[in-house]
């Protein structure tokens, strides 16, 4: 019992120290952010069940920040050697060493997988999860990055992205992806809601009758 509060109290601080430090970094650069304060548990939570982390295979996080989302995905059972999570601040990227040292963290660009990856493409994803602010750029750019994604999921795989934007960041793209959400996660700050971009199913199989 006593083990169980000191775990709640490390917990509770921790949540608190990273809040000041999210903060402090999303002052100096908040384009590169987006988000004020990290995401709550329910909504990295919710984040997870959406995604088809069930998939055999590994799982690619983009935009970690301190990690709340890679401890949910640990907390839903994921194996940390299945996944790879790629921050772009080197003091975050850091962190998230420390705290998850069986996650293969790579402190790079998340909008560039092939440079940062140096795989030339070759991996496939069960399920990737984005938070790496795209409100700057124009829709036909945010559509051609997801695209080039989703030419690194493995079939049946999808793209979840945290966003507090009330319609899809990213529109469907025709024979690629279709776009649809979850409820809104109301203890966010601020509330939010994850959008689950799907892999477009062959016309033949999307009228089929099972």
């Amino acid at each position: 019992m006593e083990h169980h509060r000191n775990a709640e109290t490390i917990s509770r601080n921790e949540r608190g120290a990273d809040l000041a430090r999210f903060f402090g970094t999303w002052i100096r650069h908040p384009i590169k952010m987006g988000a004020v304060a990290p995401s709550s548990p329910r909504y990295c939570a919710t984040m997870v069940g959406a995604s088809t982390t069930r998939i055999d295979g590994p799982i690619l996080e983009l935009g970690p920040g301190l990690g709340v989302v890679t401890r949910a995905l640990l907390n839903a059972g994921v194996a940390p050697e299945r996944i790879t999570s790629i921050e772009y601040d080197r003091e975050f990227a850091q962190t998230l060493r420390e705290r998850f040292p069986r996650v293969n963290v790579i402190q790079g660009d998340g909008f560039d997988l092939d440079a940062t990856l140096g795989d030339g493409g070759a991996t496939k994803f069960a399920a990737i999860l984005f938070a790496i602010p795209i409100v700057h750029m124009e829709q036909a750019e945010r559509q051609a990055l997801f695209s080039t994604y989703f030419r690194r999921l493995l079939p049946g795989g999808n793209l979840t992205q945290l966003s507090y934007l009330w319609k899809p960041p990213v529109k469907a793209v025709a024979g690629v992806f279709d776009v649809s959400s979850t409820p809104i996660v109301w203890d966010n700050i601020p509330p939010a809601r994850v959008w689950i971009y799907s892999q477009t199913q062959p016309t033949h199989l999307a009228g089929a009758v099972h």
